[in-house]
This record gives structure tokens, C-alpha cells and sequence, in this order.
């Protein structure tokens, strides 16, 4: 017992290393940090202070975090809903056709992301093609501008973390056994009702890893709504670079980074509590099982 003990804090000493050397400390770190007074030449000034913290009062940030909070999680949510389906098809693809579906989802990342967003930036102008084809059919206005808005935003958001959510289904997806979906339509259940009833909670996994891989970045997004959003478009990663790079206020960067990842940490930690509070959930086959109970009356008196 003593030796198999050994062997697990061994095995974990590695990862819990990491962790305390690159989240941790640099964690404490940004904490002291947004506790100090700014220097008048940039940086960090002698002493200990509040006033950073209170400062966040300022009336304007409200309304920055309110934006950063409903496009991180509108983004994600639009990139699960995507992703699912897409997922789902990569899945059932044959073998070889699989490997060629899965270069094209990791395809942009050969792409400098710098170079990806400034590409929508360049499609988005108002001489861009979107706007110019929307125009010819007549779907906008003349005086709308598809730049510079929160509309923008959310939607080079997406279209960045699509891949982020995407690979993680399928990596679920794949391991799923498709042979439910069959029995639960034999018993039946509908294509759409197997697969909302049956498949999605069998990725339940996968789903809530994207949903971090998608919502963490999103949080603290700042390249995005810095080069095709406007004034109004502003999130909290914004206001943190300027604050680090601009001003060199690096107390008050600190203290929005502490702010953003307490934001962060709280939707896991809530799910944490969730997940430890509440029983085990149905298996596939009750689920299976489940679904043929409520086909029954719809089949009268059939057998």
C-alpha cells in the first residue's frame, strides 16, 4: 500500500509542479501586485495601497464587464451548438475521410492568428466583399458599417474558437457508441430525439471541456475587439493591455487580471460543486430505456 502511494505522489508530483510554478505563484504574484501604488513614471511604486482596487468603481467598467461576460458566453455557446453536429458528421465519416475532416477543422491554426483576424478585418471593411455583396442583394442599409461593433466581435470570436470546441467533441464523439443511437431508434425514438436524448449526453464530457477551451480565451480576449471592435466593443483584456502597455499602470492591470480570473474560475468551481452535490446521472441504456417508455403511447395498441 505504502509503495503504490509513493508511486501516485510520484506520478503527480511532475503535473502538481507545473501548476505551482506557472498558475500559482504567478497568481499570488498578480495579487500582491494590484495591492501596490503606481510609480508617476510607469510601474511599480513603493508602499501598499486600496486605492487600485477602488478604482475599478470607475463608471465605465461596469458596462466592459457586462460585454465581456455575454460575448464569452453567447461566443461559446453558438461555437457548442456548431461544434456538436459537426462533431457528430467527423464521427460517422468513413476512415478515410475522417483524417482529411479533421485537417481542415486544425487547418487556420498554420495561420498566424494575428494574420486570421486582420483577414476578417480586410472582409469586413466597408469596401470589404461582405459588405459590398450584402449591399448588391440588398440585406443592409447603405450607412450600416459591419466593422467596428460588438457584432463583429462575437462573430470573429466564433469563427476563432470554433476549432477549440470542435476538437475536444470530436475526440468524445469518437469514442461513442454509435450502436446506441440504432437501438434507441428501433425503440422508437426519432433521428433528432436519438441524438438529443441519447448522443449529447454520451459527449456530456467532451462538451463541458470545450465549453472551458472556448470560455476561458474568450474572458480575456483583447487582439479581437481591439482591431475590428469600436469604442463600444471594449472587453476587460482591453482595458488590461492598455493599462499594462499604454499606460504602464501595471497595479491597476493587475487588479482587472485578478478581477477577470476570479471571473474565470467561478462558472468550473460552480460546476464543481454541481457535479459533487448531485447523484450520478441516468446510463445510456436507462436513457435508451426512458425513450421506449414514452414511444409507447404514441404506437397505441401495436404490438
Amino acid at each position: 500500500m505504502k509503495k503504490s502511494k509513493a508511486r501516485e505522489i510520484l506520478l503527480t508530483l511532475p503535473s502538481f509542479g507545473w501548476m505551482v510554478v506557472f498558475f500559482l505563484l504567478p497568481s499570488i504574484l498578480l495579487f500582491t501586485l494590484s495591492f501596490r501604488p503606481p510609480a508617476l513614471g510607469g510601474g511599480i511604486g513603493d508602499g501598499w495601497t486600496f486605492e487600485t482596487w477602488m478604482s475599478i468603481s470607475n463608471p465605465s467598467y461596469p458596462d466592459i464587464v457586462w460585454r465581456t461576460v455575454w460575448l464569452s458566453f453567447l461566443s461559446t455557446a453558438i461555437c457548442i451548438v456548431v461544434s456538436v453536429p459537426c462533431a457528430f458528421a467527423v464521427a460517422r465519416a468513413s476512415e478515410r475521410r475522417r483524417p482529411f475532416m479533421v485537417g481542415l477543422v486544425i487547418l487556420p491554426f498554420w495561420t498566424s492568428f494575428l494574420v486570421r483576424v486582420f483577414a476578417w478585418k480586410i472582409l469586413l471593411h466597408p469596401d470589404g466583399v461582405i459588405r459590398q455583396v450584402l449591399l448588391a442583394i440588398g440585406l443592409i442599409d447603405p450607412t450600416r458599417q459591419l466593422l467596428y461593433n460588438p457584432v463583429a466581435v462575437l462573430l470573429v470570436m466564433v469563427y476563432t474558437y470554433l476549432p477549440f470546441s470542435l476538437l475536444p467533441l470530436f475526440a468524445a464523439a469518437e469514442k461513442f457508441d454509435f450502436s446506441l443511437l440504432e437501438a434507441a431508434q428501433d425503440l422508437g425514438a426519432g433521428p433528432f430525439k436519438a441524438f438529443i436524448k441519447v448522443f449529447v449526453p454520451g459527449i456530456k464530457d467532451g462538451i463541458l471541456s470545450a465549453t472551458l477551451m472556448v470560455l476561458i480565451p474568450a474572458f480575456g480576449s483583447y487582439v479581437i475587439p481591439d482591431m475590428v471592435g469600436g469604442a463600444d466593443s471594449e472587453m476587460v483584456g482591453t482595458k488590461i493591455a492598455q493599462r499594462a502597455i499604454t499606460d504602464r499602470n501595471l497595479p491597476h492591470a493587475s487588479a482587472l487580471s485578478a478581477l477577470l480570473m476570479i471571473g474565470v474560475l467561478i462558472p468550473p468551481f460552480i460546476g464543481w460543486l454541481i457535479s459533487r452535490r448531485r447523484s450520478v446521472g441516468a446510463t445510456e441504456p436507462e436513457v435508451i430505456q426512458e425513450i421506449a417508455a414514452a414511444s409507447k403511447p404514441a404506437k397505441g395498441g401495436v404490438k
